[in-house]
């Protein structure tokens, strides 16, 4: 079996991670990036620049929480300790450090590998598909889309403008440019708006910093992991129809373990309507004995990803519409010591927080809910939409596209059961994993959901190696080992 593999970011080294080489004979990765394995999020950087979730739940690994701890343990012993969370948070650079040497160990299993630095610019689906790039053609058995997420976007039409940064990764160009006494405004208030504004602070910034956004709010904070003793929220409890109520009620049965109560948890999550304050408890919180934040937190990321394929569509959709904002904040809080940061900034006055956004013009003059707010410099941290297409993949859709793939309402593309859907088929040899999935995972960005997906990708590649095999034998005990 030929494999190709298109995008050399996390979701590929967890597939990668994931195959079995007794089962594949070639592995072709297709990706012009000049550092792979480390996608958008984790090439070199500033150190201030962190990987913002505790190692547990950062394994490329699916199954193994400690892999990526263990590498850490190796590699770095005792380094970049985030004394508040109790657990090392190190610069970004190095995560995709471990991404690399994974993905390099991995590649090193097969038959016959290779990384061809080009960009695809299509797929034919013929008999066998056909990866195309600008100077050859590749013929594969199965083929696998590992394009990641899209960019922040410019919902001001600023791109082109002196002083505007459409995209502010990496932040060591991006803050290089910017003079220590300028007034700042960052569009956003997310954990993009958090890295820029620890970086600037990092590096001695001395003009005003303002984070824009409509609701003014800031991320949660991650407290300190414990164990949490999961009984109910489990995936052997997910067995049979799926729903709301039937979350709800595990939540409820979970937390009781605990002494604890599903209303008191939710008036907590709601945080006080002014953002300083709600940073300030945040940060109180981070060692509080509870355990109701933390089971959500983990059930998110481990058990999420299940229970999004198996809500009835309702459901989900009210997930995305009335709760999207609170799960994926609480899934994806900011670390402890970059939140006492901002703390720090906005008690000493360094640090405003402009919200009820209205717009911003040409000139840096920008709308609020109490007045105008001017600057030398605004730097983009809007996220982008769930689902989104890079730009260096639009090609590659419109490849798939003209060939009976369709856009997913959500964003991405229809996927069905991870197999692109084909003039309304699932096509078994065209994979997704990651955000091109439209309908794929409520919260996208997690390492642990991508490991997931990129984990059931390989066992439903290695049954179709199975299917062409004359070795079942070797087929079921590798399926069995995964």
């Amino acid at each position: 079996m030929n494999i190709a593999i298109i995008g050399a970011g996390a979701a590929a080294v967890g597939l990668l991670d994931a195959l079995d080489p007794a089962l594949v004979e070639t592995v072709t990765v297709f990706d012009p990036a000049p550092l792979p394995w480390r996608g958008r999020p984790y090439r070199p950087d500033l150190a201030s620049v962190l990987v913002n979730a505790p190692p547990e739940i950062m394994s490329i690994r699916a199954g193994d929480r400690d892999h990526y701890a263990g590498w850490l343990d190796e590699n770095v012993p005792g380094a970049y300790l985030d004394e508040r969370l109790g657990r090392p948070v190190p610069p970004r650079a190095v995560y995709g450090e471990y991404l690399a040497e994974t993905a390099e160990t991995a590649l090193a299993r097969f038959p016959a590998a290779r990384l061809v630095q080009e960009a695809v610019t299509g797929i034919s689906l013929g008999e066998r598909p056909v990866v195309e790039t600008a100077g050859a053609r590749y013929t594969a058995d199965q083929v696998v889309l590992c394009v990641g997420g899209g960019t922040p976007r410019d919902l001001y039409g600023l791109t082109g403008v002196p002083g505007f940064v459409a995209d502010p990764y990496p932040l060591e160009q991006t803050l290089a440019t910017i003079p220590s006494g300028q007034d700042v405004i960052v569009l956003g208030s997310g954990l993009t708006a958090v890295d820029i504004v620890v970086s600037l602070a990092a590096r001695g910034h001395t003009g005003r910093i303002s984070l824009a956004s409509r609701s003014g709010a800031l991320p949660y904070v991650w407290q300190r992991p414990v164990e949490t003793e999961i009984k109910h929220l489990t995936a052997d409890r997910l067995r049979g129809p799926v729903t709301l109520g039937t979350l709800s009620d595990l939540i409820r049965r979970e937390l009781a373990e605990h002494h604890e109560d599903w209303d008191d948890l939710a008036a907590a999550i709601a945080m006080p309507p002014d953002p300083v304050t709600a940073l300030r408890e945040q940060l109180a919180l981070v060692d509080a004995p509870l355990r109701g934040r933390r089971i959500l937190q983990e059930t998110a990321h481990t058990l999420g990803p299940a229970v999004w394929r198996l809500l009835p569509e309702p459901d989900r959709r009210r997930l995305r519409e009335d709760h999207f904002r609170t799960i994926t904040g609480l899934a994806s809080p900011m670390i402890p010591g970059n939140a006492a940061v901002l703390l720090e900034l906005l008690d000493a006055g360094a640090l405003e927080l402009l919200s009820g956004m209205t717009g911003i013009e040409a000139g840096f003059r920008l709308g609020h809910a109490t007045g105008t707010r001017a600057a030398d410099v605004v730097i983009n941290a809007v996220n982008p939409p769930p689902h989104a297409i890079p730009q260096r993949a639009e090609p590659l859709v419109t490849s798939l596209l003209a060939q009976g793939a369709s856009r997913h309402l959500d964003g991405g593309l229809t996927v069905d059961t991870g197999h692109l859907v084909v003039a309304g088929r699932a096509d078994p040899r065209l994979h997704v994993v990651g955000d091109l999935a439209g309908g794929g995972p409520f919260i996208t960005s997690g390492i642990a959901g991508v490991a997931a997906q990129a984990h059931r990708t390989a066992r439903s590649i290695q049954d179709r190696s199975g299917d062409e095999s004359p070795d079942r034998s070797r087929m079921s005990v590798a399926l069995r080992d995964a």
